[in-house]
C-alpha cells in the first residue's frame, strides 16, 4: 500500500530534469508556495486538459505567489513536445524511476475502467513557504480540478 501524504508532513525533497534538460528541485522554491501536481502521460486527453487549465490559470496563481511543477514518468523530450504542442507555460519534470511520484503517494494500486493496475495516481499537493504539505487530494479529475484548487484557495 503506498503511503499518503497529509497536511503538516514535510514535503519530499527531489531534483528532476525538465523538458529544457535542466535540473529543478523543490528546494528552488523555498520559502515560496507550490503547487505540485502529479500526472499519468504527457499527450493524453486528461492529462492535456489539466496541463493546460493549470498553464491558463498561472498568471493568477503567480500573482498570488504560486509556483506549479507538473511531473510525470515521461522522458524530457516528451515534456517539450508536449510543452510545444500545446503551448504549455507551467514547469514540466520528469521523473522516469518514478522515485519522486512515490515518494508523494502518486504511484501505486489505483481502479481504471473496473480494473486494479499499478500507475500514476493523479494528485496534486500544495507546498507552503516552509515546505510543508498545506494540502493533498489524491485520484483528482482532470476536469475541472484546477478551478476547484483555485476556489479552495480563495484564488
Amino acid at each position: 500500500m503506498t503511503t499518503r501524504l497529509q497536511p503538516g508532513d514535510t514535503a519530499p525533497a527531489f531534483t528532476l530534469t525538465d523538458d529544457t534538460g535542466g535540473q529543478v528541485s523543490l528546494s528552488d522554491y523555498a520559502g515560496r508556495k507550490v503547487i505540485v501536481y502529479f500526472y499519468p502521460a504527457a499527450m493524453t486527453p486528461g492529462c492535456t486538459k489539466q496541463a493546460c487549465d493549470f498553464s491558463d490559470s498561472l498568471d493568477a496563481l503567480a500573482a498570488q505567489g504560486y509556483a506549479v511543477l507538473g511531473i510525470s514518468p515521461d522522458a524530457p523530450a516528451k515534456l517539450a513536445r508536449f510543452r510545444e504542442r500545446d503551448g504549455l507555460t507551467i514547469t514540466l519534470l520528469s521523473d522516469p524511476d518514478r522515485a519522486t511520484l512515490t515518494a508523494y503517494g502518486a504511484f501505486g494500486e489505483k481502479t481504471m475502467y473496473g480494473k486494479t493496475v499499478t500507475g500514476v495516481i493523479r494528485s496534486t499537493f500544495v507546498v507552503d513557504e516552509a515546505g510543508k504539505i498545506a494540502d493533498a487530494r489524491y485520484n483528482v479529475k482532470a476536469t475541472g480540478h484546477v478551478a476547484k484548487l483555485r476556489k479552495d484557495l480563495g484564488l
